[in-house]
């Protein structure tokens, strides 16, 4: 386990690196860089499989025998409300040091993490309410549902919003009584620990929330642990596929939020510039770092050389710099690997013939903010479905735009894909807004927006894009169990070999 209680204090460090050996030969230090700069945050240590196991043993303590599960409701649902009032105490402090982590401007990330204390309320207000179901039945008997948590429960979380897709499983997971292990990406650990340690401050009993920190070992001996009753994960397909058959050895249950190709539908009955401005924020927010940001636009031709005009406008004057400054719109991608990987889909997609209407290439922030891992918004035109760019999860702010010609035309190219999880549509007809949306195969679909969330919204999508919910109802009652009930209120007692005709078995 992970334990750090400084995190609030840290600043840059002025040494550079990746992975470093400890004096303890059993641990790696890992270097957690600043994407703006690529000056090094601070060290933290890659666990163990042993301290996996350390880990999982507490949280399964605390399980089995710690106060936690057996509160009543109402405790558990006043903890919930007292953690969202600390997050909310600390908000500032976890702005800024998010936004050093991940390269978020600290606009988006203000805005978003914001939100946070929400999903804690949201789940405190669900336990209060809960029903257990009375279930109908013939005869004199009284049928009933309880449920209960699953017990330890691993949570694995990526770098593009690490506090926020926290929040939504942990406070299901805390609400329904299961104590957690959560591992967060190895490029951004600070929040999780911060929050963690928020949580213990403001009184989360021992054991129930512990963090394990490092790459893919520690994730996989996690995800394979034989005491983890569930996993939720958001991450890459082949991570969610290999947690699936990890997790189905033992029949532990997962939830997988993973890859996305979202396409976005733009019909020639809105104005094309109004669609623009909302194709911008679908694509280039969070540097494109999204599993549902928008990066297939498929645009009606009647307003399509309007709308690549008015996107390659927006994209080329949003103001690129350090995340850290206010009058920031878009900040580095997470690593030199990412960056390298979607210049590479650039380069693809001009290989393949589409033209580059904005953008294309790498900044020059080298005066300002040294080696900073920063693309260009960038925008893709006259592409085809054929093409990798138009196939692929890119991950990065690359807006690649398509022509269609009537709506069975739109439909038919949006669901050509493997992934399923986010779709949007923009149009001024409401009726073809529902049908659209309705015909769409994705796990949600905004008309006229993106990236629209709430706690009571179930988030996951489709396909190759994963399963189960995470959010809402759904997620809150899938980190229980149901056991059935039966009583039987007749007056007479049971005598099956007794009776003549004894009637009915079961």
């Amino acid at each position: 386990m992970n334990e750090n209680t400084t995190l609030l204090a840290d600043t840059d460090a002025d040494t550079t690196g990746t992975t470093t050996v400890s004096d303890d030969a059993a641990h790696r230090d890992r270097a957690i860089v600043n994407p703006a700069t690529g000056a090094v945050i601070r060290t933290v240590a890659d666990n163990t499989a042993a301290e996996v196991d350390e880990a999982v043993r507490a949280a399964k303590a605390a399980f089995e025998s710690g106060p936690w599960p057996r509160m009543p409701r109402s405790e558990r649902a006043r903890h919930l409300l007292r953690f969202a009032d600390a997050i909310e105490a600390h908000t500032e402090t976890l702005f800024q040091l998010e936004t050093r982590n991940n390269g978020r401007p600290i606009t988006e990330t203000r805005a978003q993490l914001s939100r946070v204390p929400e999903w804690f309320r949201y789940n405190a207000g669900l336990l209060a309410t809960q029903r257990d179901a009375v279930l109908p039945g013939d005869g004199p008997y009284l049928t009933y549902q309880r449920r209960s948590p699953l017990g330890v429960c691993g949570i694995i979380t990526p770098f593009n919003h690490p506090l926020l897709i926290l929040a939504r499983s942990l406070s299901a997971a805390l609400a329904t009584g299961n104590t957690v292990v959560v591992k967060p990406s190895e490029m951004t650990p600070l929040t999780t620990l911060a929050l963690v340690d928020i949580l213990r401050e403001a009184g989360l009993p021992e054991g129930v929330v512990g963090v394990v920190t490092g790459g893919r070992e520690v994730g996989e001996r996690l995800t394979g642990h034989p005491d983890i009753a569930k996993i939720t994960l958001t991450g890459g397909t082949e991570a969610g596929r290999a947690a699936a058959v990890a997790t189905a050895a033992r029949f532990a249950r997962v939830t997988a939020e993973l890859g996305g190709k979202t396409p976005i539908v733009v019909f020639d009955d809105i104005d094309p510039v109004v669609a623009a401005e909302g194709a911008a924020f679908a694509a280039f927010v969070a540097a494109g770092q999204s599993c549902v940001a928008g990066s297939r636009f498929l645009v009606q031709r009647g307003i399509y050389d309007e709308f690549v005009e008015a996107l390659s406008a927006r994209a080329s004057a949003i103001r690129i710099g350090d995340p850290v400054r206010p009058e920031t719109q878009l900040g580095p991608l997470i690593s030199g690997v990412q960056r390298d990987k979607v210049l590479r889909l650039i380069s693809t997609g001009i290989q393949e013939g589409v033209r580059v209407a904005a953008g294309g290439g790498v900044p020059d922030l080298s005066a300002e903010l040294g080696s900073g891992y920063y693309v260009q918004p960038t925008v893709l035109a006259d592409a085809t479905m054929s093409m990798t760019v138009a196939r692929e999860e890119i991950f990065g702010p690359v807006a690649v735009v398509v022509p269609f010609d009537g709506e069975d035309d739109a439909v038919a190219m949006a669901n050509d894909n493997r992934f399923g999880l986010g779709a949007g549509v923009w149009t001024r007809d409401i009726a073809r807004g529902h049908r659209v949306a309705d015909h769409i195969t994705a796990g949600m679909v905004w008309v006229n927006d993106h990236h629209r969330l709430e706690p009571s919204l179930p988030w996951g999508g489709v396909k190759e894009s994963g399963t189960g919910r995470d959010a809402g109802q759904e997620s809150f009652d899938d980190f229980t169990w149901i056991k059935t009930v039966v009583v039987r209120t007749a007056a007479d007692d049971v005598d099956w070999y007794g009776n003549a005709e004894p009637g009915r078995l079961n």
